[in-house]
């Protein structure tokens, strides 16, 4: 699944709106039954207020019904081994438990794995606000 998964993140890509900064970005959320949900990076010229490729692979995610993150995928075009940013960092592990496998990609594939865990080892986490 991971190689199908980097498939959908370099597809997303491919649709980034990136006129300013000239960074396309792609994301891919793969759930525990199997089902891939996509984003790529959108610019607006009220620049910064565009969103990252994560946000609209979790937009997609919530409006496709949701469930268990199992893996995520994230490629850049102009840099290989690209994290998350902070913000999506935290808005992933609302989603994703901390063993959710997050694949770091260049152009030709997966060239690192780790966990959200392992990305935000002290996130916010939403249960305290109940």
């Amino acid at each position: 699944m991971s190689h199908d998964l980097f498939e959908a993140a370099r597809g997303a890509m491919a649709f980034a709106h990136a006129p300013y900064s000239k960074f396309p970005v792609g994301a891919a959320i793969c759930t525990e039954d199997g089902r891939i949900f996509a984003g790529c990076n959108i610019e607006v010229a009220s620049y910064p207020e565009g969103w990252c490729a994560e946000t609209t692979a979790l937009g997609h995610y919530i409006m496709g019904g949701g469930g268990k993150i199992a893996e995520i995928a994230v490629i850049a075009e102009r840099m290989p081994r690209i994290t998350p940013c902070g913000g999506c960092r935290q808005r992933l592990a609302e989603f994703a438990g901390p063993a959710a496998r997050l694949y770091l990609c260049d152009d030709t594939g997966i060239v690192e794995t780790v966990t959200m865990g392992d990305m935000l080892p002290y996130g916010f986490q939403g249960e305290i606000l109940k």
